[in-house]
Formats: structure tokens, C-alpha cells, sequence
């Protein structure tokens, strides 16, 4: 992987382009960092798995050992010097302890783009078509503990599976090796042994038995056994008293109709010997799955997806016959099936007995509920647990109704289409190049027409869509405080110019889409982030022309978790989870991965409005919009008057100036004389009182334009304080529930 990627920047995005040199199929985000504060990627290739160090502090260059300096290190007329076999047995019998030493600092600032630290290749002998990691929140390593799981702060745990029939559990330290460590003589020597399992990096190597087909996916998760407890793997004896920790791994393959597996691996196991471990649950499927994923929260509960027909939830701790079970160890020999999810029914000239093709499903809410992608570009969420902000009882998986088993939901809790697959849902309506051969209207080539490439394809009924792949990955950002963090998702469909779009927050967006469903709730800035959707564009650029196979995010940083310097910078350039994307996009191609970052000179409104610094309040002497933010000696408190009665009218085009600091709706000193007669504002009728503003409107329309003020105003600063509007009533929006408010009618 190239230490210095190739930069490119559009009017929305920076996009950061680091060229593999080898063909890639998958990769992941290790949730927990490493000790000197790295992010750690992990991606399948050709030959087996690369983990990339990315971020945190640098390690401290090479040193130059004595024995170097004296025999010289690059001398070729070095002489080896072979002791006895039995020395040589001894110091082979010895491993290499690596100390690694980093630099006291930071590589760079916040606002800067982390470097590659270290990158360790593992070679399997294979291609790795799958990498899994573990659905734990992110966290440091000097707090990682997910399940009593303490292994987690020393050692990185994950699952790959390859080309033929293998798939194996890999541990692996989680602090990257030194540069010493990558120079060491008998690495040079031999080229296999740096190979995954010789235990020469601190690696352990677990293979997953029983597979007759390769593995089509992967997912993994912690359980912590109890002392005394029966286990089927090989490598545990009934002498252990403590307890262990222990992986449990799903996998499906196309054995057959379609066959679901799960091991059950002890995290125990010694460096340089490779274990074997056979299958303690085994399902015959009525159809291959496309996916599989384990809850974060219900560690028992595995989701999976089958297309076309539904997700389902499996929970492998729940006997299918509860009275007939025979199992010799902890878990039962078949696991139940508690839900089925089924998508909507596709629309075609007549009636279909077809369900949309799945393209993915992912758990979010905290396992509370379900996100799918469809092949039309349709997206939904189920809500599994009752976990949406208008939810007023409990789940489907609530203590009131823990035996669920066979049920099916098939309404979304919210619903809509991701931007710019309109042709996905209506084939017949798109246009084609001229001499392309395809029905529909005729148009000239340009390069508006090439812009959708996955679409062009797709110019017959709905049975096309099967053709369309994508996925959704979700990031959970760091926690603020005791409570659960919020979680990020991203949603795209592959191609030469793929549709990738972010839900920055998606509890806020899955209220804000209730919101406005409800037919209220909607602020004046609804497109505002973090609750809509955003599509990013321009994404081949960084892609060089190769199809996007691929997508995840990197969670930033959060203030509290940054160094103090860091800290500080970060608060003088603006950056928070608050304001942008909290995550970063990465974009896996054929041979290369892109970083997508969000510009600092973006030109839509909404962006450079939301990236802007936060002004103080001394910012504010200049402007002549509505001030949000009080200064300190305004009252606490300030009256309204909500009387329906008469009052005389004082127009709505009065103030040209700031209004006073007595109150936010109080009347300026600078009033325009009234245009309209007193005699007739008082004899109006009383159905014409709401409307009475219209002779201010009309006068303030026929007034000519002053240049003079139009020059002197600043529309960017309005258009802030407009913006800061909204922010305080989404404010008010998110505490109305917190407590209950009166307001009283004056009768007229």
C-alpha cells in the first residue's frame, strides 16, 4: 500500500487515493485502536490479508545494531559463521520478542489526513475473498472490553475466509510491529517464514472445518462461557477452571440449497500451531444467503439475508425442540428461527407475485432495528424492538414477548429512494446514446449520459434488478460520555460511477423522517445535516475508472478523545461530529481504495454553511439579521402575547436595523411611518384582520431597490443567522418531550 496517496479535490469532496498493487476483494475497520492511537484496516487480497496501520504516533526509525556497523550491513563479502545443530535448534527454539518504540507526538494535527504507520502482509496461500471483525463500538485500546473480553486490549481478532474451502479465526497483536522486526535476518532468508501461521509475527491460526464449498460470508462475535461448561472444540479439556473467551463464527456457502455453519473457537490457542475446529450447529437453508451479521446487543441473534425472498433472524442459543435436545455442549445442536423480514412487491405493467431483490441488510439502533437496501434503489428500516423516537411500547424481542418465534413483519417503520436511481425504478423512461442499440429515446452521447453506468444496463422488467449489487455498512461513532454513541451509515450501489450516499446520524434522520411523515415537525432548513441524506459525487475521479466492489466508514475522532493540542486545533478550525460528516467514506476498487473526505471550500449552500466556525458573540455587532444567541443581559424569560384580539396593526416591513436586546420578538426603535389610513385599519371587518399585512407587503414592493444598502449588507452572514435559527428550534423540537409546556388564549 502507498504511503503518500494520489490527491484529487471536487467542489463537495477530497478524495485520497492509495494504489494496493494487487487485486482486492474486501476490507474492513477494526473497531478498537491500537496502543499509540493507529486506526486499523484490514483488507482481503489475491494472496491472503494486509492490516494497514493508519493514524496515531509514529514508529521511530531503524536502528543500526553493533554487529551491523562492524561487518557492515550492505558488505558482500560477509562471512557466515554455522554453529552446531544444536545450538541453532536452541536459538530456533527462542522467539523474537518485538518491542516496538513510537515518537512522543502525534504524526499531525486534526485537521490534517493521518499517515500509513505500518502495514504486516499475512499470506494464506489463497485469495481472501472475506474479512470479518467484531460489531463492538469503537474504543481505545487501554478500554477495550466488549463481553469480558479483556483479549481485546492486547490482540486483534477477526475472520477470513479464502478461495477454496478454508476460513480460519486470526489473532494477531494489536500494536504494529517495529521496523526491526520487519528486517530480521531469517525473514530474508526464507521466503515462507513471514507466512500466516509460523507465529513469527505473534499470530495465531484457527481453521474452520467441515466446508465442502468456498464460504460466500463470514460474521463473528464474543461469548464468555462460564467455569465448568461443556465445549465441543478440540483444544478445550475439562481441567480449566477459569474462564476463556471464546469466538463464536457463522459462515454460509452454496453447498447444496444453501447450508448455515457456526464454530465455536477458544481464544487460547498458542502462536506457530494451527487448530482445527469442526461445526456445533449445522443448517440446511431452502436457498443460498448473500449475507449474514451477529447483533451487536443480543450477542445470540444472527441476521441474515436472502434474496429474494426475506432477512431473517437466527438465534443459535434457542433450541428449534427444547425436550429432544442431546447436546453435548454449551449451545444446543439446532439453533430457531424468531422473524422473518420480507420486502415490498415489485411494480411491472401487471400484477407480480415478485418481491424485490435484497441487495443488504444491517442491524442499527444498537440491534434495535434493520436497515435494508433494495435493487430499485429503495431503502428501509425495520423497527424490530420499537426503538424510533415516536415509539411508545415495547418490541417484538421485549421480556413481555421473549418466545417469539415464526413471526413476520413487512412494513417499513420509514421508507424512500436513494438519489439518482430513478431509471432503476422506471426502465422504460430512460434515455440511451445514439447507436447503443437499446429501446427508448434516442439522445447524443455526452457525458451526462455516461454518468450512471450501473443503470445502463439495466433496460428490461424488474427480474434485471438481480443484477445490481451494493451493500450498507455502518460506523458507530465514539460514545459522548456513559451512554451509547450514535452510528453512521452508508448506503451505495456499485458500478463504473457508483451511488454512494451517508446518513451522518441516523437516529436524527430516522426522526426527522417520521417528522415528516407526521405532516409537522418540519424545521426551515429540513435538508440540513445531519438529518438527510447525502449523496456524494464525483466519485470516479478517485476510482480511475475501476468499478467500486466496496464501502465502510472511519469514525473521526471525537474532541474528547483527541490529545490536548489536538484538542485545541480542533476547536479553532470548527470540527465536530456536529458540523459535517462525522465519518470518513472508504471506497474499495478493483486494486486501490479511496479515502473520501468532505471539502473545506464546498460549494453548496448547506455544506459551507454547516463547515463555517462557530462566531462568538462579538461577531455579532455587524449584523443586521435576527441575533439566535442572547447576549448576557437579556432576561432569562420572555413574555408572549398570543391573544386573538384586535391590536393595531404595525407591519411586518418596520425595522431596518437590529432589533433591541429587551427581547427577541420586540419592536426595534426605528419604525417606518404607516402607509395605510387609520380609519380604515380600524373599520375593517374582523375576517379581514389576519390579513391586514398585505398593505405593508404591497408598499414594500413598490419601494425602488436602495444600492447603497444592498452593498453594505453581507447575504452570507444573513444566511448564517438564518441557519442558527434552525438549530436552536431543533433544539426546542428535541426538549419538547422532555417536560410539558402551557401556553393560554387571551379571549378576545
Amino acid at each position: 500500500m502507498e504511503a503518500t496517496p494520489r490527491i484529487r479535490r471536487t467542489p463537495q469532496n477530497t478524495q485520497h487515493t492509495y494504489s494496493l498493487g494487487r487485486r482486492t476483494h474486501d476490507v474492513k475497520i477494526y473497531p478498537v485502536q491500537s496502543p499509540q492511537g493507529a486506526t486499523i484496516l484490514i483488507y482481503g487480497h489475491e494472496n491472503g490479508i494486509t492490516v494497514v496501520w493508519r493514524g496515531g504516533r509514529r514508529l521511530k526509525p531503524k536502528k543500526q545494531s553493533a554487529t551491523d556497523k562492524r561487518n557492515g550491513a550492505n558488505s558482500d563479502d560477509a562471512v557466515m559463521i554455522i554453529d552446531s545443530d544444536d545450538e541453532g535448534a536452541t536459538a530456533a527454539a527462542t522467539p523474537y520478542v518485538d518491542k516496538p518504540e513510537f515518537e512522543d507526538g502525534p504524526t499531525a494535527d486534526a485537521s490534517s489526513v493521518p499517515e500509513i504507520i505500518q502495514t504486516l502482509d499475512l499470506a494464506l496461500g489463497n485469495a481472501a475473498l472475506h474479512v470479518a471483525v467484531l460489531p463492538m463500538p469503537p474504543s481505545p485500546a487501554e478500554a477495550a472490553s466488549w463481553n469480558g473480553a479483556h483479549i481485546l486490549r492486547t490482540k486483534i481478532v477477526f475472520a477470513v475466509s479464502c478461495a477454496n474451502t478454508d476460513a480460519y479465526l486470526v489473532t494477531l497483536p494489536l500494536t504494529p510491529p517495529s521496523h526491526e522486526s520487519k528486517a530480521r535476518p531469517e525473514l530474508r532468508q526464507n521466503l515462507l517464514a513471514g507466512n500466516a501461521g509460523t507465529g513469527v509475527w505473534g499470530e495465531t491460526l484457527t481453521l474452520l472445518g467441515g466446508q465442502s464449498r468456498p464460504c460466500g460470508g463470514l460474521a463473528i462475535t464474543l461469548v464468555k462461557h462460564k467455569p465448568g461448561s461443556r465445549s465441543r472444540s478440540l483444544e478445550r479439556t475439562a481441567a480449566q477452571t477459569t474462564p476463556v473467551t471464546r469466538a463464536i463464527v457463522a459462515a454460509h456457502s452454496r453447498e447444496a440449497s444453501g447450508v448455515l455453519r457456526l464454530w465455536d473457537v477458544a481464544l487460547d490457542a498458542k502462536p506457530g500451531v494451527t487448530n482445527r475446529v469442526e461445526p456445533f450447529q449445522t443448517e440446511y437453508l431452502p436457498s443460498p444467503l448473500t449475507s449474514i451479521s451477529f447483533n451487536p446487543v443480543h450477542i445470540t441473534q444472527l441476521l441474515t439475508v436472502s434474496s429474494p425472498h426475506a432477512v431473517r433472524i437466527y438465534d443459535y442459543a434457542v433450541a428449534a425442540l427444547p425436550s429432544d435436545d442431546t447436546s453435548e455442549g454449551p449451545f444446543p445442536t439446532q439453533g430457531s428461527w424468531l422473524l422473518s423480514l420480507y420486502p415490498p412487491f415489485t411494480r411491472g405493467p401487471s400484477m407480480s407475485t415478485a418481491r424485490k431483490p435484497i441487495v443488504a441488510s444491517e442491524w442499527i439502533s444498537h440491534g434495535g432495528a434493520v436497515l435494508t437496501l433494495l435493487a430499485d434503489g429503495q431503502w428501509g428500516i425495520w423497527d424490530i424492538d420499537g426503538v424510533n423516537p415516536a415509539a411508545t411500547t415495547g418490541g417484538l424481542f421485549s421480556k413481555a414477548s421473549a418466545g417469539l418465534r415464526g413471526s413476520a413483519i413487512t412494513s417499513f417503520s420509514v421508507s424512500g429512494h436513494l438519489e439518482g436511481t430513478s431509471p432503476l425504478r422506471n426502465p422504460a423512461s430512460q434515455k440511451f446514446p445514439a447507436g447503443s442499440g437499446s429501446a427508448g429515446e434516442l439522445v447524443p452521447m455526452t457525458p451526462h449520459t455516461r454518468r450512471d453506468a450501473i443503470t445502463s444496463t439495466i433496460t428490461g422488467g424488474s427480474e434485471k434488478l438481480a443484477a445490481v449489487r451494493g451493500g450498507i455498512a455502518v460506523a458507530k461513532l465514539p460514545a459522548q460520555g456513559t451512554g451509547l454513541g450514535e452510528e453512521s451509515a452508508i448506503l451505495w450501489l456499485g458500478g463504473a460511477d457508483p451511488i454512494v450516499c451517508v446518513i451522518p446520524v441516523i437516529s436524527r434522520f430516522w426522526d426527522s423522517q417520521l417528522r415528516r411523515a407526521a405532516g409537522g415537525g418540519v424545521n426551515l432548513w429540513s435538508g440540513a445535516q445531519p438529518t438527510r441524506m447525502i449523496r456524494l459525487t464525483d466519485l470516479p475521479m478517485g476510482l480511475l475508472g475501476e468499478r467500486c466492489t466496496g464501502a465502510t466508514g472511519i469514525p473521526k475522532p471525537s474532541r474528547s478523545t483527541m490529545p490536548a493540542a489536538a484538542q485545541s486545533t480542533a476547536k479553532e478550525n470548527g470540527s465536530n461530529h456536529a458540523e459535517g460528516l462525522p465519518i470518513e467514506v472508504l471506497l474499495l476498487g478493483e486494486s486501490r481504495v479511496v479515502i473520501v473526505h468532505e471539502s473545506e471550500e464546498a460549494s453548496t449552500l448547506t455544506t459551507r454553511l454547516l463547515g463555517a466556525r462557530k462566531r462568538t458573540h462579538a461577531d455579532f455587532g455587524s449584523a443586521k439579521a435576527i441575533q439566535v444567541y442572547p447576549k448576557p443581559e437579556q432576561p432569562n424569560s420572555v413574555a408572549f402575547n398570543l391573544s386573538i384580539a384586535h391590536r393595531p396593526n404595525k407591519g411586518v416591513f418596520r425595522s431596518h436595523s437590529r432589533p433591541s436586546v429587551k427581547g427577541l420578538f420586540d419592536e426595534a426603535a426605528d419604525v417606518i411611518p404607516s402607509t395605510e389610513q387609520a380609519d380604515e385599519a380600524e373599520t375593517a371587518p374582523s375576517s379581514q384582520q389576519g390579513l391586514v399585512f398585505i398593505n405593508d407587503l404591497n408598499y414594500a414592493a413598490d419601494q425602488p431597490d436602495d444600492e447603497f444598502e444592498v452593498a453594505g449588507r453581507d447575504i452570507e452572514q444573513e444566511l448564517m443567522d438564518i441557519m442558527e435559527i434552525d438549530r436552536e428550534l431543533e433544539q426546542l423540537e428535541s426538549e419538547r418531550e422532555r417536560g410539558t409546556k402551557r401556553v393560554f388564549f387571551e379571549e378576545g
